[in-house]
């Protein structure tokens, strides 16, 4: 039985591109035969967005079954799996509420590795090829967890004047982390909202490169107006538009992810 391999995408900044590349590698992973369950632990409920239309997803954050009442209970969450419609790839829905988990962590016994237990069963099945968690766009106890819960930390970093804004302080969370995950990988930043003519996109890749053991993948998302009107339809641009261009892009950089993770 394959090891289910659990990958966090995770940055201190929003607007870095977290959620929608976390959906859209998940949906091209599927179509390529992959099994894939995709956890939304961000209270923006932007990766359920990404698969479900806003009514559905509203209904489950104001519901139970969501990541926020299996954490509060510290559930196994196979129960509060629900089927997209897209083949061979699985949701765990989140919650507005998940605004509060930091407070109600605090108190809990070994609370870093409440959403690691809760998962556990799920990753203990091989049921999957490839669990992919989508982070808050902050540094602090739940974040902590989901790194915790995780085998490897992709770092989505937006092509842009701000986008290596806080990036120091991201590795250095990280640091922290390993103190009590020693096996947490970084498996690399991915480059978003890439436009090659701009002299920043320049200043972004040469600052990236000079960063000490730290993989940049080669595939690039570039600025593409599809992924909005994919956004805008709930469903995964690899979906939505095949022949996109940033279809074909996150198709690519799901191929080269799979190859670099199961190293």
């Amino acid at each position: 039985m394959a090891k289910t391999i659990t990958i966090c995408f995770t940055n201190n900044k929003g607007g870095s591109g977290k959620s929608t590349t976390c959906s859209n590698l998940g949906a091209a992973m599927s179509r390529a035969g992959k099994k894939v369950l995709l956890v939304d632990g961000d209270m923006q409920l932007n990766l359920s967005l990404a698969v479900f239309p806003e009514d559905w997803v509203l209904e489950h954050a104001q519901g139970e079954k969501n990541l926020y009442h299996a954490i509060g209970k510290q559930e196994d969450l196979t129960d509060y799996i629900v089927h997209t419609p897209y083949e061979s790839l699985d949701l765990i829905p989140s919650s507005t509420l998940m605004s509060s988990i930091e407070y109600e962590l605090f108190t809990k016994w070994q609370r870093e590795f409440i959403l690691k237990k809760c998962i556990q069963k799920i990753k203990d099945s091989g049921v999957y090829d490839y669990i992919l968690i989508d982070a808050p766009p902050t540094l602090g106890g739940w974040v902590m967890n989901i790194l915790c819960a995780s085998d490897k930390v992709i770092i989505p970093v937006e092509a842009s004047p701000w986008g290596m804004f806080g990036l120091a302080n991201m590795f250095e969370f990280l640091g922290e982390v390993k103190q009590i995950a020693p096996d947490l990988e970084v498996a690399g930043i991915v480059v978003t909202k890439v436009d090659t003519r701009k002299n920043y996109f320049k200043q972004t890749m040469e600052t990236l490169h000079q960063l000490d053991n730290i993989h940049v993948f080669d595939n690039l998302i570039r600025v593409d107006s599809t992924i909005e009107w994919s956004q805008d339809n709930s469903i995964p641009v690899v979906e939505y538009k095949k022949s996109s261009r940033s279809a074909k892009e996150y198709t690519e950089l799901a191929r080269e992810v799979m190859d670099y993770v199961s190293r």
